[in-house]
């Protein structure tokens, strides 16, 4: 017995999560759009329940005792005409139904009374009507609700005469119900404009401390935002302000020491090749002056690495200048290229970080491939750049492995196959301080695709 308890507690859990998560699918992602529902729902949800309780007790309330007061008026009248003699023309009914009950009525030979008519979709005073004059009148009438709006008609069939009777429809019927279904939509409406007012004020500050927090990831300037809104919000936004000073800082100190070093070692090595050279002959300093340029390139890539390109303000990249450039080194390297530009020409990036992340990954398709096609598509605020070649390529499970600093495979490609293996690291590391990534693809030209995405 136990175990079908716990069995079944355990299915109403799993399908009240299935149920949560079928909801959560179709809910809206963004915070204004969630803070709205959590305003508009309860408030539409009151004002159902409010409307409902409404037309069930209230109006439907009125409309049953209004109508029992017009029955029991024409009930009153049917009385008078079969107990009291009257004259032919039945002057002075008509005249008290007109002055005292407001009703018009008429005594018309008999006739058949009108087959039924078609029922009005919102049927309250027509249904009600009709069961107050079966109960109180208990006689063959017919009743028409739907022609004319402001009158409503009866008539009963009586002894050898056919009473008819004029009604006012508001004499039967709540006819000002609406004023107060209009006064809580009205209501509604403005309370609704001021919530979505007050929502928009509180959403800006967090969309801009988003925004804020963006750009400066993609290293583009932050230097307009103001903490503003409610205090949670400018804390966030004070903690974001403090948290980009301390990484600029670290990053100005790094920069400072890695130039320090840059300097140092370079005067090191100048000298050192100096000395060689006044030392031996030429032909006995070759080969260290070759190292000497080896060592040169690597401290360079290093440093590169170490560096970035963090530091570098946001600016105008012209695709067109540099793939006429890399063309013309094409040409040069007796390789065949071709590009396609769709889109502006111009992207918004750090341009010589972005500059040496298609140098790298073009250069190491120059130094493995012999036929190399570059297709770039800009729109939509991303730049997409697709590279192509016939090269050896990379195994797929080693792909992910070349963007790591300094591995070099040997049955693979990577730009530094006598250098550092720093190459594709930098490349990836430029794109995603962009914003970007790199990914490495199967090439339909046989070699590897490069894949990059970056915001622009």
């Amino acid at each position: 017995m136990l175990a079908r308890i716990v069995r079944a507690g355990r299915l109403a859990r799993a399908a009240w999560r299935r149920f949560w998560r079928s909801i959560s699918y179709y809910m809206p992602k963004g915070l204004y759009a969630r803070s709205l529902i959590i305003v508009i729902a309860p408030m539409i949800l009151l004002q159902s329940v409010i409307a409902f309780v409404f037309m069930e007790r209230h109006w439907q309330t009125v409309t049953q005792r209004l109508s029992q007061a017009v029955t029991r008026d024409i009930a009153a009248i049917i009385d008078v005409i079969e107990t009291y003699p009257q004259d032919s023309d039945y002057a002075q009914i008509i005249r008290i139904a007109q002055e005292r009950l407001a009703l018009q009525i008429s005594i018309d030979p008999p006739e058949p009374l009108p087959p039924p008519g078609p029922k009005p979709f919102f049927s309250l005073l027509d249904r009600t009507l009709s069961e107050e004059i079966t109960r109180q009148i208990n006689r063959p009438f017919w009743l028409d609700t739907v022609g004319n709006s402001n009158i409503i008609e009866i008539r009963v069939q009586l002894d050898g005469k056919v009473l008819r009777v004029f009604a006012r429809r508001s004499q039967a019927y709540a006819s000002n119900t609406h004023i107060f279904l209009l006064w809580m939509v009205g209501t509604s409406l403005v309370l609704l404009t001021i919530a979505i007012a007050f929502l928009r004020n509180q959403i800006r500050p967090i969309l801009q401390l988003a925004e804020a927090a963006e750009s400066f990831g993609k290293g583009r300037p932050t230097d307009d935002f103001q903490p503003r809104g409610a205090e949670e919000v400018r804390r966030a936004g004070t903690a974001f302000l403090q948290m980009r000073e301390r990484i600029e800082r670290q990053i100005e100190q790094r920069t400072a020491m890695l130039t320090g070093v840059s300097h140092d070692l370079r005067t090191i090595l100048t000298r050192f090749k100096l000395q060689l050279a006044v030392a031996r002959s030429r032909a006995d300093i070759a080969a260290l002056d070759q190292d000497i340029e080896e060592m040169r390139t690597m401290l360079e890539g290093y440093l590169d690495f170490a560096r970035g390109e963090a530091s570098e303000e946001a600016g105008k990249f012209d695709l067109s200048a540099f793939l006429s450039k890399t063309e013309e080194e094409a040409r040069l390297r007796g390789r065949a290229f071709s590009s396609t530009l769709s889109g502006a020409n111009e992207v918004l990036v750090r341009p010589n970080a972005f500059a040496r992340l298609l140098d790298n990954v073009i250069g190491n398709a120059f130094r493995y491939a012999s036929t190399v096609s570059l297709n770039a598509r800009h729109g939509g605020g991303m730049l997409t750049i697709t590279i192509d070649d016939d090269g050896p390529g990379i195994p797929e499970e080693k792909r992910e492995e070349v963007f790591k600093p300094f591995v070099r495979l040997d049955t693979a490609r990577n730009q530094d196959e006598s250098g550092t293996g720093l190459g594709l690291s930098i490349a990836r590391d430029i794109a995603r301080s962009h914003g970007g990534d790199i990914a490495l693809q199967d090439s339909p030209m046989g070699g590897l695709r490069v894949l990059i995405r970056v915001p622009a």
